[in-house]
Order: structure tokens, then sequence, then C-alpha cells
């Protein structure tokens, strides 16, 4: 006895400390209360443009967080009756539905049934965070952490947890996003019925189908009515009224969020996921789960008026060329609308739709789209010829063939997707906030950022900062250069290099610095690069941030690459008066309890949020942004591109109507054509090329490919925008001087027309050309032989007038 005795305690021990091991082992890595306490559902986030308006939500899960005080109390009532009905008397576990399961599970080790669970409300909570793992140690984890939380919270607020946690099919989770995907409605609109039937979805939402299990979906809405009835929430007329009610949804349908701003979002997108991160794995703000509420500077008017200008220049620029064949094939058997949806072939304009040809008649196509609807495509629809051959595209479409359409009449017209791509990029040059984006001709096919990521030469587009830096260093707006041929020895083994200029234009001689930018001469350019210093140029263009260059004469002439954003921003800091711009497309981002965790502007501004006003002048933020650039020299750079627009190669935009300035851009080859350029309030720049850049064609230019484009965006965007003038910075002196020498003048004023002979031109003070004229006699109104005044001073000595 006694040696049973022992052998019994033992074993007691033993069990003791597995049992202990057991629970040690379930405990381990469970959160405790405190950490419940912080714990917030994943959540979208939601991005609004520069009016506050939703343009569209960062999600993977269909989700409307609800309070608990505005979920219908019938839809609660619903779900204690379905799920929990003794939800507000247990302390978290149901021990009569586990003695319950207990026995059914024993029963199923021998019939190989699913075992199945007796989890309460506040155990599917906690489910939702550990797992759905189909194991006895999983349950044993689930019931701790369930006395957990009813530790933590109410019961009220377990219930928000999950009616908003939940999920419910559709790609829905929580009753709100439910109700929507159901029922199209939210959920304090839904009636009875509809209540009881998202009630039985969060065993088996497949299972409960309103289209393919309506039979079975209807006779477990009626059992949940029938529960709520013997649970007194509803009368047995209202019972009787439910369960009569036919069970119908809504199509089930993807979200679909608005076309214009694509580019500008996703780029939103990457910085909040570099910032913030992207799953709740890898924090509370989240961009995926933390339910940010983004603030940007897009502007929708300005982004459809881009995206409109860069797709309708790339069909100008396409016009007439071969159908290059279709861009995708999917097989057309059972499923095809799902395939077809999947296809990545480029839409990009609003009324353009994805279709697969279905079947041929001769050249004509009956086509299908992902709707499962059809149409027909006439032959004469289709009437481009396939690349390299006679053959019509009509002809040539088989069944399989993924192809844009548009609609034409009673039926539709094969269209295609350009070929040649490129970027644009709108900024505001006050503060940096870029307003638009534009990084190809359809995101959703092409993710290809070309605003932000491709690096392109700029061509002619960087020779204002060429000139800007000759201006800082002793060259003025008159300065003399000559455009005549120039070679400079690059070494032993490169030998001599000798530039030309655009077309191979002979030289002009002898001009002005301004008739230099103004006509884009590629000789004096590289003249004013040389004697200025390239390597104050690439200084000067590294303090801009278009990138960090070799000091060579072909960086003059925009050899080095950048990107159509760092361009933006370096022209809108000549347009600020040379102030430094750091580019944004976020202004704000708030946590899901409303509080700013993220804000472009930091500057401190003490007396900007008083409640009133003490009669003092008005407060403004502080600090003093960085000057990249001299605002004298800026300005002057400006105005020199004002006369690209008014007489050089820049005149389409002549067609604005207003105080302009800007610079055309053409890489060698052509491959690249750019436009550059902006008024007092908005700078774009953009560009149009090949991704594997190629020839574009000689007749391709940046003023005659690349400004209509920007005058197709200025024509929209500046329709209502007030014709301001460029504002000249103190130190500033506007002098007449005879536009083509560069010489000043006297007694003639300059006038409205672009060619004018007489111009105003900005100088630096004592920069200006020197007075010469004559004077009669030694002094003013004194008889004498006539004499040059040769400077200032003399000129001064000899009148006693001050100018």
């Amino acid at each position: 006895m006694r040696r049973w005795l022992i052998f019994g305690g033992a074993g007691l021990v033993v069990m003791a400390f597995a049992v202990a091991a057991l629970f040690w082992s379930a405990m381990k890595d469970l959160p405790d209360e405190a950490a419940l306490a912080q714990f917030a559902p994943a959540l979208p986030s939601t991005v609004r443009d520069i009016n506050g308006e939703i343009v569209a939500n960062f999600t993977r899960e269909r989700r409307i967080y609800l309070p608990y005080n505005e979920i219908p109390r019938k839809l609660v009532e619903a779900y204690i009756s379905a799920e929990d009905k003794t939800f507000f008397e247990h302390g978290g576990l149901d021990y009569q539905g586990i003695l319950a399961a207990v026995f059914t599970n024993i029963e199923s080790q021998f019939t190989g049934r699913r075992p199945v669970g007796a989890s309460t409300i506040t155990q599917q909570v906690a489910k939702s965070l550990i797992g759905n793992e189909v194991t006895y140690s999983r349950k044993l984890r689930e019931a701790i952490l369930a006395r957990r939380i009813e530790a933590t919270f109410t019961k009220q607020q377990i219930l928000e947890l999950y009616l908003n946690q939940i999920f419910l099919g559709r790609n829905a989770y929580g009753v709100e996003a439910a109700a929507q995907a159901y029922f199209g409605k939210p959920a304090n609109q839904l009636d009875l019925a509809q209540m009881a039937y998202l009630a039985i979805l969060p065993k088996a939402p497949s299972t409960y189908s309103p289209v393919s299990q309506n039979a079975r979906s209807v006779a477990r809405r009626d059992y949940v009515l029938g529960q709520m009835q013997a649970n007194g929430y509803i009368t047995a007329a209202e019972r009787a009224a439910a369960s009569a009610e036919a069970l119908v949804a809504v199509p089930n349908r993807a979200i679909t969020q608005a076309r214009a701003s694509d580019y500008f979002v996703e780029d939103v997108r990457r910085t909040l996921m570099a910032k913030f991160g992207e799953t709740e794995k890898d924090g509370r703000n989240s961009v995926y789960g933390g339910g940010l509420w983004i603030r940007t500077s897009v502007d929708p008017r300005l982004q459809i008026a881009a995206e409109d200008a860069m797709r309708n220049g790339f069909m100008r620029y396409e016009r007439g060329r071969p159908w290059r064949g279709p861009p995708a094939q999917i097989e057309i058997g059972d499923g095809w609308q799902g395939r077809l949806q999947s296809a990545a072939v480029s839409t990009g304009f609003p009324d353009w739709r994805k279709a697969v040809v279905l079947s041929k008649s001769g050249a004509d196509s009956t086509i299908g789209f992902a709707d499962g609807s059809t149409g027909s495509l006439p032959g004469y629809a289709a009437s481009l010829p396939l690349k390299g051959t006679a053959t019509s595209a009509g002809q040539a479409l088989r069944p399989g063939d993924v192809i844009p359409v548009v609609k034409s009449g009673n039926a539709y017209a094969l269209r295609q997707a350009p070929e040649v791509s490129g970027g644009m990029v709108v900024e505001d040059p006050h503060t940096g906030r870029v307003l638009a984006m534009v990084g190809g001709f359809d995101a959703r096919s092409q993710s290809f950022n070309r605003a932000t990521q491709a690096q392109r030469q700029p061509g002619s587009t960087f020779k204002p900062i060429v000139y800007a830096t000759a201006m800082d260093n002793g060259f003025t707006p008159s300065s003399i250069v000559v455009d005549a041929p120039y070679c400079v020895f690059q070494s032993r083994s490169l030998g001599q290099k000798c530039f030309r200029n655009f077309g191979n234009m002979r030289g002009a001689g002898a001009q002005t610095l301004r008739w230099g930018l103004e006509q884009s001469r590629n000789l004096m350019t590289v003249r004013v690069a040389y004697n200025t210093g390239m390597d104050k140029v690439v200084a000067q263009a590294k303090a801009l941030g278009l990138g960090s260059y070799q000091p060579v004469l072909a960086i003059a002439l925009g050899a080095g690459e950048t990107t159509v954003m760092k361009l933006t921003n370096a022209y809108a800091q000549i347009f600020n008066a040379g102030r430094a711009l750091e580019p944004s497309t976020i202004d704000m981002v708030q946590d899901r309890d409303g509080k700013v965790i993220f804000r472009r502007d930091n500057r401190s501004c003490p007396g900007c949020a008083a409640a009133d006003w003490n009669g003092e002048p008005m407060p403004r933020p502080g600090g003093k942004p960085k000057q990249v650039m001299d605002a004298r020299t800026a300005f002057q750079t400006v105005h020199l591109m004002e006369g690209v627009v008014q007489r050089g190669t820049g005149t389409r935009m002549l067609a604005l109507d207003r105080p302009f300035a800007g610079k055309t851009g053409t890489t060698s080859g052509p491959k690249d054509v750019w436009f550059v350029g902006g008024t007092q309030d908005l700078v774009a720049a953009l560009y149009i090329g090949y991704d594997n850049p190629r020839n574009l064609g000689g007749y391709v230019q940046g003023g005659t490919v690349a400004a209509p484009i920007w005058l197709d965006f200025g024509k929209a965007a500046l329709k209502d925008a007030p014709k301001l003038p460029f504002i000249i910075p103190p130190g500033v002196r506007m002098v007449r001087v005879e536009r083509r020498s560069g010489k000043r003048v006297f007694g003639v004023w300059p006038t409205s027309e672009a060619k004018a002979a007489v111009i105003w031109e900005a100088f630096k003070p004592d920069s200006e050309p020197r007075r010469t004229g004559t004077v009669a006699g030694a002094g003013a109104g004194q008889a004498g032989p006539t004499r040059r005044v040769r400077s200032d001073a003399e000129f001064m000595k000899n009148t006693g007038g001050i100018y």
C-alpha cells in the first residue's frame, strides 16, 4: 500500500507538472491585459485630395468600422441568437457547451468527422487574434485569452470588436462592410430578414451564398429568426413577416476606385509604406491596417487636365501607325470573364473598355466584356493594317485576343495603347506641393512611374541652369557670346570633341546671352559653360536637386540623367526666387484617433492658433528658407525664359495669353522631347519618349510635340487663373535695351509686340550696359563742342543728374 501511495503521489506530481507545463506553453506569447487594452483592429487607410474629398483607400480587406452605439440593436440580437445566446451571462466560456462538444468530438474520432467547437463570441474574438488552427492546444490558448478579454473589456466593447472583426464573405470584414457587400446599403438601413441573414455567415460564408446556396441560406436565416423569437427579441408576427421575405443580394463586385490620380496615389502609397510600414506587423500606424487619414496635395482638376493632355499627346504621336497585334490572349472557355478581368491590358481613357474576341465572321468579331456582356466589332472599325503586313487588324484578330475598344454607335471600334510613353509633374512653386502627376498612359497595366522613377536626359531644358550660373559669375543677359563652331581637346585617347547646334544649324556670330537661350543654341551654351566653369554649373545643378554630375561640357547640353519630378522642382525653385523647395505629395497624416503623426510643414507659428486677433501684425510661420540661387539671378533666368515663349522655341505657349516662362528640350536622336514652364503660381514639366530609348523621328522636337501637350494642359488648368506678372525681387534693375544688341537705349519705350526692337531687361546693380550718348558743351544748357559720355560717373559729373 505504501508503495502504491508513493507511485500514486509521484504520478500526481508528474501530472501536475504536465498540466502546469501545458498551461505555460499555452499562455506563452499570449497578450496580457495591458496589451489587449492597446489592441486596435486593422482598418483601411483613406486618401483625400487637396479639397478633402476621398480619392482612394488602401485596404486588402473590405472593412468599415462602426462604434457599438451605431450598430443596430436588432443586428446585435441576431448575432447573439445565432452565435452565443448566453453572451451577457458567461465570463467568456460556455462550460455546458464545452462539455457537449467534448462528447461530440469523442464520437468524431470514430466517425472521421471534423471536430466541433463551443466557441462563445468572446472566444471568436480571441481566435481572430491567435489564428484558426484546428488543434486542442489552440482551443486551450483561445480559452485562456477569452478569459483575459473578459477581464479587460466590457461586454459592449467585446461585441464592438466582434462585429467589426468577423469575416462574413465577399472580402467583407464586419457587419457594415457586409451590409454594403451583400445588400448595397449601410447596416442601419437593413431590414430584419437581412440582419438575420448576416448573422448566419460567421460559421461558413461560402456555405450560405445568397446566389448558389439560396435555399440553404433561407433555411438557416429562418432558424436564426426562430431563435430571436425564442429569446424574446422579436414577436411571432415580425418573425413571420421576415421569413416570408425573399433573399436577394446585390451582385458581388470588387471595390473600384476612380481612375484619375492612379500614379499619384501609388506614389503616396510607396512613401507611406517606407515611413509607417505595410501591415499590422509593422506597427499600429501601418498603411494597410492603421486606419490612417492621409491628406494629399493632388488637385483633381489639374490631375484630370494633366492625364487628358498626356494621353492625347501620346495618341497624336502614334496616329496612323500600324496595329501591333493583341496585347494579351486568354482561353475563352468557362470562366473567361475572370481571366479577362485579370488580363493586363492598357485602357487609359475612361471610355475605353477591355474586351476579348469570342468568335469571328470574316473581318467582323463578336467581343465579350468582364461583366459577361457582349458586343460587335465590325471589320471597318478595325481597319488598321497589322504591322509588317497588308492584312487589316479585323482580319488578323483571333478568338482569345484581348483588346481595348471604345463604343462607336451600336458597335465598338478597335483601339491601341500607345507604345510611346512619358511623365508629367505639376508643382506649386510657392510651397513645393505636387498638384498632379502622370507616370504613363495607364497605371493599372503600367505600374512603372515615369514621373518619379524614369532617369532621362533633360536635353536643352538644362540650359537655364547653365545661363543662371553664368549670370552669377559675371555674365548678364546682354553679354555677347559667339555662336560659332566650338571644339575642345578631351584627352589623348578621346581626342578632340566638336559641338554643334541642333539640326546642324550654322552659327549666327556674336549674339546676346538672351538670344542664345531663346533660340536654344548649343554652341553658345557650351561657350558660356566653359567660360563660367563646369564645376560651378554642376554645383548649381546639385544645389537645385537635379543630380550629381561630372563637370564635363556635355552636361551643359543636358546629357546628365534626372527625373521629371527633380526637373520640375528645380524649375519651381527658380520660379520661387531661388528659395529651396522639397517636393511633396502628402500634406498631413492622422492616425485612427485623429492625432497628427506627420505634417509636411513643421514650421512653428506662435500666435497662429490664437482664439482672436489682438490687433498686432498677423503672425507668420518662423524659419527662413534656404537660398539655392540668388533671387536676382533666378528672376533674370525666368525673364530670359519669358523670351523663349515670346519669340524663341516655345512660341506655341503664346496661345495662353498670360505671363509665362518656359523652355523646350530635345535630346540627341531625338530620343526624348521636353517642355518645362509655368506661371507665377504653377510650374509643370513633361517628357515623351520610349521606355527603351530609341529615335522618335527627325521631325520631333520639344516645341512641336511636348509644348502642345503643355498647352492643352494649360488651357484647362489656367482657364480661370488670374494673369499675374512674375514678381521682381529687390536689387533688380529693369533697363531698356535694344533686343538684338543688348545695348542700352533712351527715348524709345518697349511695346507689347513679341519681337519688339526694344525690351525691358533685368540687371543686377552696376551690371547694366553703360550709358552712351552725346552731350553738347561742357554742361547742360552750355554751348561748346559735342563729345561722348562714356560712363555713369562722367554722366553725373557733366549733368549733375542722378538716375
